[in-house]
């Protein structure tokens, strides 16, 4: 048996992450024993977990020398107002990809240089010909 059950972000300050991810998605912080190196969010039997690293070193997207090695995309309904919303938290807008119809996704960093997308693409049909919007 196989089971995905966490995914876990190395991070200078658990704590402060996870407030940062629970604040983007209303999720809650998870009760944790060593909160000094260690918190978690719970998604289903899925959690989301951010881990101390000493001497952490932050990714720059898109720069290969400390390459990004993951990011999380968040589907959305409206891009603009979650924009607003995750850059008052913390985070930083990095590039645009949302196109004329006002699908597709922008790519931020969070507090600590970790990219993650919000993506808006709820009804949009993808097929081995291209996408077809809902439109």
């Amino acid at each position: 048996m196989l089971q995905l059950t966490d995914f876990i972000i190395d991070c200078p300050d658990p704590m402060k992450l996870a407030a940062f991810y629970a604040a983007v998605t209303g999720h809650p912080i998870k009760n944790s024993h060593d909160k000094d190196n260690w918190a978690s969010i719970a998604f289903g039997e899925i959690e989301l977990a951010f881990q101390r690293v000493d001497g952490y070193r932050a990714p720059h997207w898109p720069d290969d020398e400390h390459p990004k090695q993951f990011h999380l995309d968040f589907e959305v309904d409206e891009i603009e107002p979650e924009q607003r919303r995750v850059v008052e938290l913390g985070a930083t807008l990095q590039k645009d990809f949302i196109g004329p119809e006002g699908y597709g996704w922008r790519v931020y960093t969070d507090p600590v240089g970790h990219p993650f997308c919000l993506c808006r693409n709820k009804g949009v049909t993808w097929t081995d010909k291209g996408v077809v919007f809902p439109y």
